[in-house]
């Protein structure tokens, strides 16, 4: 028999559609591996919710790899020095594996191409990050134009099934899942995230499957939290338990405003994009100008971080979105555009104390979407919304409809009627917060914050 080949996964753990797999398969048997890497990223390691799935995508590969003969094995540790005592255990002198854009992961790919003869390949985004160009030969910074030269490559090649996967002689020896105490346990508040998720690439495609026969009327859906209107195909996507392909065309032929949700594919792509550019763009506004605003910082400003972190704002979209967030480890696309420029521009908080919490919170925390979606609504992105442009919460809760949104995620004022619901005022409940800024005061104080920071 040949010298094993190693798959090393990390946000790709499906077997249909991917690459690395199929490449593998067909030069030898083959040797699935996940590294839990927490030395690579550093202060990037995974946060909370995200371990909380990961877990439970793993357990789901592990059965789905056992079902086709092979077994996931489990190694923690830095992933080039993990993959280089596995190679030798185990006699393998290749390692297969989809390429990530994320920097650390881009430095552990250098790595271990030193001890190893890595082949990477493509397959977490409907294009290579980095290929998509202008005329000139540059990437894109500016997502219309990049989408339109996106989808001229479109669309993707049809995915592949599942290949057949040979054992080797010999298997190495693996780490137990639960000795990696990825889940809570004191307290265990993933209860509504269980009630919500089935991570794993079944989950994945069921998912897919439910989108598809509403996938045509997303654009008049999408922006209402109390319909079912969004894919919710996200964190599936961030663990690449559906590759984007498969999801393309799953929906592609849906019809009716089926394009529009296609776009929001391509603005996963752009991020990566973004991320492939400038790799510390969690960590820096690209506008150097807005290293100098005045954030608010000091003990008030901490108490209405954590405020707004426990949806205890007195805004009742602000605090339904994030009560969501804790319950479900997600949140509704157009309430994370709201709660995100609340805590930007009313509290004047720095959008990096959000963009951790998000990173923290969310069972889809992607670094580059995170990263860029938060410079958007803080107006300091390569491509954002303007800082001065303030979303009025009492204004987008009536316009997008979510009173029934409130009463699920805030049950203080679900005796409200529609008209009251999404500003209380003085029928405030017993045990609902006051308002912890008035909008006229928090709108006041960012646009002086803004004239500051431009006159220097």
């Amino acid at each position: 028999m040949s010298a094993p080949i190693i798959v090393w996964l990390r946000r790709d753990l499906r077997l249909a559609d991917q690459p690395a797999f199929r490449a593998a398969a067909a030069r030898g048997p083959v040797i699935p591996v996940y590294v839990l890497d927490d030395e690579s990223p550093r202060y990037r390691r995974m946060g909370a919710a995200s371990r909380w799935w990961l877990h439970h995508s793993l357990a789901r590969l592990a059965a789905d790899l056992e079902q086709a003969g092979s077994r996931l094995i489990l190694r923690r540790g830095r992933s080039e020095n993990v993959l280089s005592a596995l190679a030798v255990e185990s006699g393998a002198h290749e390692v297969h594996a989809l390429h990530h854009v994320e920097p650390w992961w881009r430095n552990a790919e250098r790595a271990v191409r030193k001890a190893l003869d890595l082949q990477l390949h493509q397959g977490i985004y409907l294009a290579p990050p980095g290929s998509v160009l202008t005329g000139g030969g540059t990437p894109f910074k500016i997502y219309t134009p990049f989408w339109r030269a996106l989808q001229e490559r479109m669309p993707p090649a049809p995915p592949l099934p599942a290949p057949k996967l040979t054992a080797p002689e010999a298997w190495p020896n693996s780490d137990r899942l639960e000795d990696w105490q990825l889940l809570p346990t004191h307290p265990d508040w993933a209860g509504g995230m269980r009630a919500e998720w089935t991570p794993g690439e079944a989950g994945a495609a069921e998912r897919l499957e439910t989108f598809a026969r509403r996938a045509a009327r997303y654009a008049e859906r999408r922006n209402l939290p109390a319909m079912l209107g969004t894919s919710r195909l996200s964190p599936h996507l961030h663990f690449g338990e559906v590759s984007p392909a498969q999801v393309w065309h799953g929906v592609a032929n849906a019809g009716g405003s089926v394009d529009v949700f296609l776009g929001e594919l391509g603005w996963r792509d752009y991020a990566a994009n973004v991320i492939h550019q400038f790799p510390d763009y969690a960590a820096h506004s690209y506008k150097e100008e807005f290293e100098r605003l005045p954030w608010r910082t000091g003990p008030e400003a901490e108490a209405d971080l954590k405020a707004w972190q426990q949806g205890r704002t007195g805004y009742p979209i602000v605090d339904a979105g994030m009560r969501e967030l804790w319950a479900t480890g997600w949140m509704h696309n157009r309430v994370r555009m709201i709660v995100a420029s609340f805590l930007i521009k009313h509290l004047l908080i720095d959008w990096r104390r959000g963009e951790e919490w998000f990173w923290d919170t969310l069972v889809d925390a992607d670094y580059a979407q995170n990263a860029v979606n938060w410079q958007w609504s803080a107006g300091s992105g390569v491509d954002a919304n303007m800082f001065v442009r303030i979303m009025a919460p009492l204004t987008q809760s009536p316009k997008f409809d979510a009173a029934g949104y409130i009463r699920e995620w805030v049950p203080e004022l679900a005796g409200l009627g529609d008209a009251e619901i999404h500003d209380p005022g003085l029928l405030r409940p017993r045990g609902y917060p006051a308002k912890i800024v008035e909008h006229t005061e928090g709108r006041a104080r960012a646009l002086a914050a803004h004239a500051a920071m431009k006159a220097v």
